[in-house]
């Protein structure tokens, strides 16, 4: 799989990378203006003087001779009265051409000299007449007095240029890169400081958090359409979940009027098995029912949180699904530490809880032994029976939605999902204990609070 670049160093090698050739193209401008006016041509005054010292070598007793290059054939061809005197720092020297009388007195006193610029003008201005310098040349370090005779050739331009690329511009980018290498990251840094914020803010979205809209005025200009669009994606979702949402409660709300009428005409039956297990069939259905509006209705959160007796709740879903049991082959048991447990809740959708928790109960218990419910003054309801039990690997499983505690599980796998949803809703929750029963033990806890007058929790 191919690695993703970073986008502070895509930005870090493309600003090296245009000041590169920002700098360049500046210097061959540079160049390109100078040659144009003349300047590198005609007013270049070291022309005679590089090609002198590239042309300088030593005889074989030592003494100092031209060799006749290209540059000084072309420098003699253009400068006929070419003159020049070259001397070392051993004493020997070359001399040449006719000098004119203003620079005898120069000749004599090059031991005084070091560098100078000659001229006949009254101020020294634009291009000398002569020049004196020390150079180093293959016979050595030497002293040339010469005419500025002469102009400067394309190759010792480009050498010129490719030296001062080497020594001067080169570090000037190393240290731009250096520069840009450090200061990139802090700029992209604080540039998307936004967007780090609106990513932080998107991880905290969930399915059940509609309305939920990301910040888009701290982002770059660059990533608000990004943003934007993002926002109108969440937009048709939401509006996706509420079609969902009503499609589930107008179902429900349908199905509950043939389940009732469905529920009459099997009580009408003579007592038997097959009337047993049509109102056990028909008991599912109204769950199923139920569980339905509950998925809708936990959307209100606690905007209608009451008071609740978990006492007087469990003793009304034994009173509901008694006969039921009863009619499975079980025993009830009630098992209450108070006649009243308080809690802040919504009563509808506890009940629903506890009742798919006995319900299940009743479906899986083996039809045989005891359904005991127990309500703890530490705020909890145990629901348990007496059948195979709940294997250890499956106490997070049976939780998940549409997921059976069995191959031939009826139902549609929502009940314990649902239950444990409502107790999120009301911060507690739902396991899997060993309270000592031989089969399964479903715990549903509750907030420790006291419950103040007037149904307010007190820390």
């Amino acid at each position: 799989m191919m690695r993703q670049p970073s986008l502070k160093w895509l930005l870090v090698s493309r600003l090296v990378t245009l000041q590169a050739c920002m700098i360049a193209a500046a210097l061959l401008i540079i160049t390109a203006a100078l040659w144009s006016t003349g300047y590198l041509l005609d007013d270049y005054e070291g022309a005679s003087l590089d090609v002198l010292a590239e042309a300088t070598e030593r005889d074989m007793a030592g003494e100092l001779v031209l060799r006749e290059t290209p540059d000084l054939v072309n420098l003699r061809t253009g400068a006929p009265d070419l003159w020049f005197a070259i001397r070392d720092k051993q004493g020997h020297r070359l001399q040449k051409g006719s000098i004119p009388p203003a620079y005898l007195p120069a000749i004599a006193m090059l031991d005084q000299l070091s560098d100078a610029r000659l001229s006949n003008q009254p101020e020294l201005a634009g291009k000398p007449d002569a020049v004196i310098k020390w150079v180093d040349s293959p016979a050595g370090r030497i002293q040339i007095l010469t005419g500025t005779k002469g102009q400067m050739s394309v190759q010792r331009l480009a050498r010129g240029i490719s030296g001062g690329l080497t020594s001067l511009i080169l570090p000037v980018i190393v240290l731009m890169a250096l520069a840009t290498s450090l200061a990139t990251p802090l700029v992209v840094r604080r540039a998307l400081a936004g967007l780090r914020r609106t990513v932080a803010q998107a991880a905290h979205i969930e399915f059940d958090k509609r309305g939920t809209q990301l910040q888009a005025s701290d982002v770059p200009i660059e990533i608000r359409a990004l943003v934007r669009a993002v926002n109108d994606a969440l937009m048709r979702l939401d509006a996706g979940y509420e079609r969902h949402q009503h499609f589930l409660a107008q179902a429900a709300h349908e199905l509950r009027t043939p389940i009732a009428i469905l529920n009459a005409r099997i009580s009408a039956l003579p007592a038997g098995t097959d009337k047993r297990d049509l109102l056990e069939d028909a008991a599912r259905l109204t769950t199923l029912a139920g569980q339905l509006l509950d998925l809708q209705r936990l959307d209100q959160k606690r905007n209608h949180f009451q008071p609740v007796n978990l006492t007087a709740m469990a003793k009304q879903v034994l009173f509901d699904l008694g006969p039921l049991a009863l009619g499975a082959g079980y025993e009830v048991n009630f098992e209450p530490e108070g006649d009243e447990v308080l809690v802040i809740g919504d009563q509808t959708s506890l009940e629903r809880a506890l009742t798919n928790l006995v319900q299940n109960a009743i479906d899986h218990g083996g039809r045989h032994g005891t359904i005991t419910v127990r309500v703890g003054k530490s705020h909890f309801i145990e629901v348990s029976d007496e059948g195979n039990g709940i294997a250890w690997d499956a106490r997070e499983q049976i939780f998940e939605p549409f997921n059976r505690l069995g191959p031939d599980g009826r139902g549609a796998g929502l009940g314990l999902n649902l239950v444990r949803e409502i107790m999120q809703l009301h911060g507690g929750g739902i396991a899997v204990v060993n309270a000592g029963s031989k089969g399964a033990c479903m715990r549903m806890t509750f907030p420790s609070e006291k419950i103040a007058d007037g149904g307010v929790r007190v820390a």
